[in-house]
């Protein structure tokens, strides 16, 4: 069961770019409309003026519909938007140092590149933790291990906190993700790079709905 404080199935993580048959702002929207419960923007070469900018137009649309936002990296942006949350990885600003700046976070997420992070500070700090990838993915190059399905029971095994799993997860292989242990399943390509986004999203949380209750 997903644990109440981290309730989201089906996460997803989009930039301008990434949206091959319609903006940012339209994916978002359409996917939102077909079941996706939180979403990241990851905008990883703007300045923070104009992150900050692209923010505040998409978090019209995540308020409209109640649904989360999270910031990837920027913790300036974050705090300006008043997002909910932030997600940042290992190069990115730490997580201990974001609990003393930004007293507000509602949602910590943390990427983890070997399971002897499970142990740090950092990762206890989180209130969620990212595999990333769980398979190589051209959106995301700058990661050490790919984790795998064995690499998602081995955390799962090791740690309590929300596991959301990132990299290559599509429509075929999000109900053996979930199986292995991830309670979240957060997609780029498999939405954003979709025809139909809504239809896109619908079709991945009935997935993740169904491998869910068959556990």
């Amino acid at each position: 069961m997903p644990d109440p404080a981290f309730p989201y199935r089906l996460y997803l993580v989009l930039s301008e770019a990434d949206c091959k048959h319609g903006s940012y702002l339209e994916v978002a929207e359409q996917a939102i409309k077909g079941g996706v419960d939180i979403i990241q923007l990851r905008e990883k070469n703007l300045d923070t003026e104009r992150y900050t900018a692209r923010a505040l137009r998409l978090k019209e649309v995540t308020d409209k519909y109640g649904i989360p936002l999270i910031i990837n990296d920027n913790l300036e942006t974050a705090m300006r938007v008043n997002a909910f949350g932030i997600h940042v990885g290992n190069k990115d600003i730490a997580p201990t140092e974001i609990r003393k700046t930004w007293k507000g976070c509602q949602s910590l997420g943390y990427s983890i590149e070997f399971l002897e992070q499970l142990q740090n500070k950092e990762t206890q700090a989180a209130d969620c933790v990212g595999i990333s990838p769980v398979f190589s993915t051209a959106t995301k190059k700058d990661t050490v291990t790919e984790w795998g399905l064995e690499g998602i029971a081995a955390i799962r095994s090791l740690t309590r906190k929300p596991l959301i799993a990132i990299g290559n997860i599509n429509l075929g292989n999000a109900e053996a993700v979930i199986k292995a242990g991830a309670d979240c399943l957060a997609v780029v390509s498999a939405i954003c790079s979709a025809a139909n986004p809504e239809k896109a999203a619908y079709e991945l949380k009935n997935t993740i709905l169904k491998s869910s209750w068959n556990q």
